[in-house]
């Protein structure tokens, strides 16, 4: 969204203003797409890790604002809660040993951060929902003290008019109401970004949520929110209903939430932003000066600022990017799905599954979005959420049943077709073999023995309650130990299940 927003108030007229700007911006994408100014081809990925701060007692820790100086890197930022970071790791070029170079870049970042924090008495936690987080936590005294979040805050709840109602039915129901967006904070993810050309833009997009749903499947790592046990990957549900501006009236006449999973397959990055300015009012009605069509008639390339803006408000799992760097304009698929952690392994193994089964589904003759509807697509990523590792997907079959689609277990599907399609993915951008062989071996081990950071915290949260913990101090020590071994840096899959026996004196 930006690092400039200020805070203040506005009226009609901004917004009308506003609207109009943004129907200008929509005109100038279409002329950049039609004249063809966009980069040429980079093979350029980047990644984004939202981070906790958690204490050794492992409670989170409001004290962003204390870390980051201590830190004093451009490459980490504030996000939108006082227990949460974000750490930016620079783009890469996606060939030769990219996925070792970039785990080596993220252990000396959040061991550094760590560190630094350690000085204040808290810790980096890598981990899609805190499990000790509460109520009262997530409240909008606690959102970071920047404007661009207050503001956001402010418009959401303006146009939603009341309180948010979070309503999450899973192992065990949650029920409980918002006066803020906060709750959202409790969400923290990977980003993964792919610069494509305006030309592969689709066939990505399209790909990335075909498989959106094995990829929540396989790396599910938010079971809990406020001491209950809900979806295997609860983020998705929470994001929604936190960031809803639907009353209920609205939801039942069908408007669209701004956290969706979309409604179609696409034919360009047009039909994202054209959706965008067709479905969603805009939330901060923040003019730029820029004439972005007077700008293209000198033969310059527009900012595109509202358009920018307006697309940070609306939370695709999947989101187009238009940025413009050195002069140049680019798009970018943003890839959200994933929850954060466990390892800096486990998430460079997410990303080298990604980065490969996406080219390689975008590269078929007959691509899986012609064999597959778009509401399956849909109803895959909600099991994923709901059962993680555990899920059963719809996909279409191969070979002579090549019409028809079936159920197929999450693992097997991974295991048996899309595996080998991620390995000549990543055989196709260049990747070392080395590479290719270690990141995608941690997510066919995970599959083997059906394990991932959801299962690992729900069974030693289960067996801590067997041992006679209450179900706070349950979940306080499995994050504890989760922390530990998140340190440790072994990928998930080998972590053992439960609570170390404590050490006896003497």
């Amino acid at each position: 969204m930006g690092e400039k927003v200020v805070a203040g108030s506005y009226d009609l007229s901004d917004r009308q203003h506003y609207r109009g700007k943004l129907r200008q911006c929509l005109t100038g994408l279409a002329r950049l797409l039609e004249e063809k100014r966009f980069d040429r081809p980079k093979n350029l990925m980047g990644l984004e890790i939202e981070l906790n701060l958690a204490g050794p007692d492992g409670m989170p820790r409001m004290m962003n604002a204390q870390v980051l100086e201590r830190i004093a890197s451009r490459d980490f930022q504030t996000e939108l809660a006082m227990f949460n970071l974000e750490v930016n790791i620079a783009p890469h070029r996606l060939d030769g040993r990219v996925f070792d170079r970039l785990a080596e870049e993220l252990h000396t970042s959040l061991a550094y951060a760590h560190r630094k924090a350690g000085e204040l008495d808290a810790g980096i936690m890598m981990i899609g929902i805190l499990p000790t987080l509460d109520r009262d936590d997530l409240v909008s005294s606690n959102l970071s003290d920047v404007d661009r979040y207050t503001l956001l805050n402010d418009q959401i709840v303006a146009a939603r008019g009341e309180d948010f109602v979070l309503d999450i039915d899973g192992v065990e129901r949650l029920v409980c109401t918002s006066k803020s967006i906060a709750p959202e904070a409790a969400c923290t993810s990977v980003q993964l970004h792919l610069q494509v050309t305006p030309a592969r833009f689709a066939d990505v997009w399209n790909a990335a949520q075909a498989v959106a749903a094995v990829q929540v499947a396989i790396g599910a790592n938010s079971p809990f929110l406020f001491g209950r046990e809900l979806w295997r990957e609860s983020r998705p549900p929470l994001f929604q209903q936190s960031t809803d501006t639907r009353p209920p009236e609205l939801q039942a006449q069908g408007v669209r939430p701004r956290t969706w999973f979309g409604e179609r397959w696409i034919s360009s990055a047009y039909d994202l932003f054209e959706e965008n300015l067709r479905f969603f009012p805009p939330l901060l009605p923040i003019s730029d000066e820029e004439d972005p069509l007077a700008v293209l008639d000198a033969g310059g390339i527009p900012r595109l600022a509202e358009l920018v803006l307006h697309n940070g408000t609306v939370y695709r799992w999947n989101r187009p990017v238009y940025d413009v760097a050195d002069g140049v304009p680019h798009l970018r698929v943003e890839n959200r799905v994933l929850p954060a952690g466990p390892t800096v392994t486990d998430v460079v193994a997410n990303a080298a599954f990604y980065y490969g089964v996406v080219r390689a589904l975008a590269e078929e003759a007959r691509p899986v979005w012609t064999r597959l509807s778009f509401e399956s697509a849909a109803a895959n990523f909600e099991a994923a959420c709901r059962h993680g590792i555990d899920a059963r997907l719809e996909w279409p079959r191969r070979g002579r049943y090549g019409g028809t689609t079936a159920q197929v277990e999450a693992v097997h599907l991974v295991r048996d077709e899309l595996l080998p399609l991620a390995a000549a993915g990543l055989d196709a951008w260049g990747v070392e073999p080395a590479d290719r062989d270690y990141y995608l071996g941690v997510i066919e081990d995970r599959c083997r023995l059906r394990a991932n950071g959801a299962t690992w915290q729900t069974a030693t949260f289960h067996q801590a309650l067997e041992k006679g913990l209450a179900r706070d101090a349950a979940l306080a020590a499995t994050t504890r130990r989760y922390g530990e071994l998140m340190h440790l840096g072994e990928p998930v899959h080998t972590w053992p299940v439960g609570l170390p026996e404590p050490v006896p004196l003497g």
